[in-house]
């Protein structure tokens, strides 16, 4: 390891402040990349380029248009693009909220959707001069249409629509050099997780819940799932294209 597999490449992270991005952001950089890390939240922003010189840090509203489309004037043609930010609604059908179902969209497939946009095109551009080939990474789940699970609701259907989206992009833009991929992880030990479970009526009940449906009989890690992320960021992965990589424990077998 260190300072190859990605050396000179670009990749920008979206949600690279806490959980999988923030560690997707470290083990690229690590590898050698620049990392451009957009999040919300600029206090914690600012934790992670303490922790590396390669990385570089913007505020960043993925539901914004003018802000996505400010970035991507000013930002240059991208190598890998990770969209990884996301949230996860509780409910099914008739007790989810219509409001968490527009949010859902909104911020885990729209934005994906709007960020790509924004953009694709410097990244075709780049691979048009420079020949290679580029990297969109969209955060996906097991819980799509892989897996259905109870009170995932819009949760899993938005999932599903990133899966749709990536297989989409992959078929359009296969020949110009993009290959774009969904990362499907199973139940990941995250601030967003952790949020989940102190919520729950009963959290010690409930986190045991979540070990319980992995086969591995335990929860993963961050770093459990960042292997798979420098590996759809770098040329290893330069014949894999409209994937659904699971790293999910066992929950698909």
């Amino acid at each position: 390891m260190g300072q190859s597999r990605l050396q000179g490449k670009t990749v920008l992270i979206t949600a690279a402040a806490q959980g999988i991005g923030r560690a997707s952001a470290l083990a690229c950089a690590d590898e050698g990349a620049r990392v451009i890390a957009t999040d919300i939240n600029q206090m914690f922003l600012d934790s992670l380029a303490a922790e590396s010189s390669s990385i570089e840090v913007k505020l960043l509203d993925v539901r914004s248009d003018a802000a996505v489309a400010a970035l991507a004037a000013h930002t240059p043609a991208l190598d890998v693009l990770f969209n990884c930010a996301g949230m996860v609604a509780n409910g099914n059908l008739l007790d989810g909220s219509e409001a968490d179902w527009d949010l859902s969209f909104e911020l885990n497939v729209k934005s994906m959707f709007r960020m790509t946009r924004a953009f694709l095109p410097a990244m075709l551009a780049k691979v048009e001069t420079q020949g290679g080939s580029v990297s969109v990474i969209n955060m996906a789940s097991m819980a799509s249409s892989i897996k259905g699970f109870a009170n995932r609701c819009a949760y899993g259907t938005t999932k599903a629509a990133v899966i749709g989206l990536t297989k989409s992009l992959a078929a359009d833009y296969v020949k110009a050099g993009l290959r774009a991929n969904a990362l499907c992880p199973g139940t990941v030990d995250t601030p967003s997780l952790r949020g989940r479970i102190a919520s729950a009526a009963d959290p010690v009940q409930a986190e045991k819940d979540f070990v319980a449906r992995q086969p591995m009989g335990r929860l993963a890690s961050v770093d459990d799932i960042t292997p798979m992320v420098v590996f759809l960021a770098s040329d290893e992965s330069r014949f894999v294209t409209g994937q659904t990589l699971l790293v999910d424990g066992g929950v698909t077998i």
